[in-house]
């Protein structure tokens, strides 16, 4: 946390994979998060940040890039920061999508998934896709701003078998606070 009751600051989300096998066409995941306001919370999204974007305000953005899995450590990470957000956003998904350049894939398909997140040093939660192996795509962080102004993370797994932009318009309607 920031400080006694004044609810996380700039927090990041990485994620990582193994690289697909020798000959194999490359496994391409992707993080994105889609901002949302007080006055819909539930979708769509105010804006969204995926590969190559970040958020008009610069408060979203995609630090890391990788379309291989190839590296040591988190492949792709994604920094949020909380503390500048307008005060109309109020709700902030984070997903990872898999592309399906190769023909259809589920993270069942990727070996050596993790998803973590942390504040600073501080880690809020580490896990891999195992649960949502038959998805395409999935939603794995949520956070949200409460009657304080004071972000709260929420950890959450939820699976889709829909594709990048479909996933977009639809991940905000599950478990709106």
């Amino acid at each position: 946390m920031s400080g006694i009751g004044k609810g996380l600051g700039t927090v990041e989300v990485a994620l990582r994979w193994d690289p697909s096998p020798l000959g194999s066409p490359a496994h391409d995941l992707d993080l994105l998060a889609a901002v949302y306001t007080a006055s819909d919370p539930a979708g769509p999204p105010a804006h969204w940040v995926s590969f190559e974007r970040r958020s008009p305000d610069g408060t979203v953005f995609l630090d890391r890039d990788s379309r291989t899995g190839q590296g040591l450590g988190y492949d792709e990470v994604m920094k949020l920061d909380l503390g500048r957000m307008a005060e109309r956003h109020v709700r902030v998904l984070v997903g990872v999508v898999l592309q399906q350049g190769a023909g259809r894939l589920v993270f069942g398909d990727v070996a050596g998934t993790g998803v973590r997140v942390r504040e600073d040093r501080t880690e809020l939660s580490r896990h891999g896709l195992a649960e949502v192996a038959d998805a395409r795509a999935a939603t794995v962080a949520e956070f949200t701003r409460d009657p304080s102004g004071a972000w709260r993370f929420q950890p959450v797994l939820r699976g889709y078998d829909l594709d990048p932009d479909a996933f977009l318009a639809t991940m905000g309607a599950d478990g709106a606070s």
